[in-house]
Formats: C-alpha cells, sequence, structure tokens
C-alpha cells in the first residue's frame, strides 16, 4: 500500500466520505442518529452555499479518513475559529500517523486563516482518544458540555 496524500475532498468524494461516517457512527454507538445521506453530504461541500469543508486521506485511490470541518466564531476573541466537526481514519488505515497529519493539516489551515482557535468535542468514555489529543498538546476542558436541542424539541421551542 502506498503513502496516503491528504487533499480537499470533492463533491464525487461524498458517498466514500458517507461510508466513514457510517463506520464512524457504528463506532461511538450511535447508528441510529445517521440520517444524513451522500446526496445531502455532498449537497453541504459542494453546493450553491457549501457549509462544510473536508480533507480526506486517500491510498492507492482509497478514501481512508477524513476531517469534517467548518468555521464558528469566538465573540471573546473577536475572530472566528476553526471547528473540526469530524475525525475518523477507518481501522485497517490506522497506526499510519493519518490522524496526526490530518490534524497538523487542520492546524495549519486554521494559522492560515487567522484563526483564533482549532477546537473539537471527544466523547468521555474514549479515553485514548483524549490521550492521543492531549499528546499533540490539546486541553480537553473540563468545565463545558455541550449543549444541543434537535427533533421535536427544537421544532416545539420554536413556536412563538
Amino acid at each position: 500500500m502506498q503513502s496516503a496524500s491528504i487533499r480537499f475532498a470533492r463533491a464525487d468524494d461524498a458517498r466514500a466520505i458517507h461510508g466513514l461516517i457510517a463506520e464512524l457512527a457504528d463506532f461511538e454507538r450511535l447508528t441510529d442518529l445517521l440520517v444524513a445521506t451522500p446526496e445531502s453530504l455532498r449537497d453541504a461541500l459542494a453546493g450553491d452555499t457549501p457549509r462544510v469543508e473536508c480533507l480526506v486521506a486517500e491510498r492507492d485511490g482509497v478514501v481512508v479518513a477524513y476531517a469534517l470541518f467548518f468555521h464558528n466564531y469566538s465573540t471573546f476573541l473577536g475572530r472566528r475559529g476553526l471547528y473540526l466537526e469530524d475525525l475518523y481514519v477507518s481501522p485497517a488505515a490506522r497506526r499510519a500517523g493519518l490522524a496526526t497529519a490530518l490534524l497538523r493539516k487542520l492546524a495549519a489551515i486554521a494559522v492560515e486563516r487567522r484563526c483564533a482557535r482549532f477546537e473539537w468535542t471527544v466523547l468521555d468514555w474514549n479515553t485514548a482518544a483524549i490521550a492521543f489529543y492531549e499528546s499533540l498538546g490539546a486541553t480537553v476542558l473540563p468545565d463545558w458540555r455541550v449543549v444541543r436541542m434537535t427533533g421535536d424539541a427544537l421544532t416545539a421551542f420554536a413556536q412563538p
């Protein structure tokens, strides 16, 4: 197997990325929440108004890892940030430095775009990922919790 190359995803990568998203959902025990389709992902990546960006790692012409990200904004810092939504490396491609390479490329993008910070979330039970991120110099914030409103609760709350 040749070494991996990292590049920005194209619209025609949507099916391969979606397959990896399904693997991630299975790993995180969240398959019941996966409703995205290759078509919705293609639209998000390359529609009239792209809403996300994605890096892929490719080996022998096959996408084996991805990092999907977008910009957010810090009111305290007065600058945008780079938010990593997903980072996933297929099991057969692990232990080859792809996660580190993808994170390093994202950090370079954040610096190039003058982002104030680069952040992401990690599940509290994923101790291996937490240790990995900390080994890279990242800090897992102990005082912050993700707050989310979806589905029926979102629809009901949106009513006047």
